[in-house]
């Protein structure tokens, strides 16, 4: 004798999962679909371009799983301003480092 069991499962759509959960777990997991991508264009500044992205709104998160070409260009866009960011802090510490220098 064959017993058959039924299981009734509750399949939820995106809309219904999304207003089941809370803004930090929604973000929790674009990121967690976001940094594997990320990480593949650029391996060393993943975890920080990661973190700059998921500052954006969830429905531009959507979009940017959506759409590799506006992936890529936010993370564009986040490589230029880390690089801007580093260029400041390289010219205050050069800065810095020749006024030293003029003092002694």
């Amino acid at each position: 004798m064959v017993l058959a069991y039924s299981y009734s499962v509750n399949v939820l759509d995106q809309d219904t999962l999304k207003l089941s959960m809370s803004e930090m777990e929604q973000k929790q997991i674009f990121g967690e679909r976001l940094f594997p991508i990320i990480q593949e264009i650029h391996p060393n500044l993943a975890s920080k371009i990661t973190g700059m992205v998921l500052e954006l709104d969830n429905s531009e998160l959507q979009l940017m799983l959506d759409n590799r070409e506006i992936l890529n260009a936010k993370v564009e866009e986040a490589v230029a301003v880390l690089d801007a960011h580093h260029a400041m802090e390289f010219a205050a510490a050069s800065k810095e480092n020749q006024s030293n220098a003029m003092n002694e």
